[in-house]
């Protein structure tokens, strides 16, 4: 899954895709990398970050999923939890609904999804943006994420929403530390008994950058080797900025005896 952030204030990349021309260049630009899916948001989601209003949300995310929806040959995912704002996207062409809040944060979404029979994905979070990253506590943050998507999982279905539509992603970042973070990438694997596609969102994300003691760098590297291991535990869609660079990784990695 390739990241479109058409935002001016996202984590790794914000403001360099925020002019709708620089913003479908670079999701054909990722189309040609080989990203089997586009996810565009225009809301970051980042630690502290603060929300921004339908309109504005929708104006810079609508334009540029219509004109990709035109030309692309893969899905388009719309990363958003306000319910107007991917119903617009669904009607531009988007496929799929990528919800940070798990389908909670609005109640229209959850209908939405059942009624326009789009794909969605479920994601874990502890709090909101602005408040995730403010002493994140769990007892067993495995087991307690887990549970969490396995009951999102069954909300859903219940809703009306087939399994074979639901993805779920445990959050990488989202109210966790760092310890967090690595025991969920470590364990990834469990949460294919949950019987759906796992997402994980790792691409540069500020844990890697403390793993390998340079929170200033690029953290490239670290997003390919830790994609390597998601590879290695069955992972089915990993969410990131580079790909032609985890892409390549992942089939030399494979051709050599990787997944063997």
């Amino acid at each position: 899954m390739g990241i479109l952030n058409v935002t001016p204030d996202s984590f790794s990349d914000g403001g360099e895709f925020f002019d709708t021309a620089a913003a479908v260049a670079h999701g054909l630009q990722l189309v040609a990398d080989g990203a089997d899916i586009l996810d565009i948001g225009g809301e970051s989601t980042r630690p502290y970050s603060q929300p921004v209003a339908v309109d504005e949300e929708m104006n810079r995310v609508v334009p540029i999923v219509e004109q990709l929806a035109r030309v692309v040959n893969v899905p388009i995912s719309i990363d958003t939890s306000k319910a107007a704002v991917a119903s617009a996207a669904i009607e531009a062409g988007a496929e799929i609904i990528n919800d940070v809040t798990g389908l909670t944060g609005d109640a229209g979404m959850v209908r939405l999804a059942a009624q326009t029979g789009v794909g969605v994905c479920a994601m874990h979070m502890q709090g909101t943006p602005q408040t995730m990253q403010v002493n994140p506590t769990y007892t067993d943050v495995v087991a307690e994420v887990r549970e969490y998507l396995r009951q999102r999982r069954d909300a859903l279905e219940t809703a009306g929403i087939p399994r074979d539509r639901i993805c779920l992603d445990p959050g990488i970042g989202f109210g966790k530390t760092r310890e967090h973070n690595v025991a969920l990438m470590r364990h990834c694997y469990r949460f294919h008994t949950l019987g759906c596609p796992i997402l994980v969102g790792h691409s540069r994300k500020g844990f890697l950058g403390k793993l390998i003691g340079d929170n200033e760098g690029d953290r490239l590297n670290a997003t390919v080797w830790a994609s390597l291991s998601l590879a290695v535990q069955g992972i089915q869609v990993l969410r990131v900025h580079d790909v032609r660079l985890v892409r390549e990784a992942l089939l030399v990695f494979e051709t050599t005896g990787g997944l063997k």
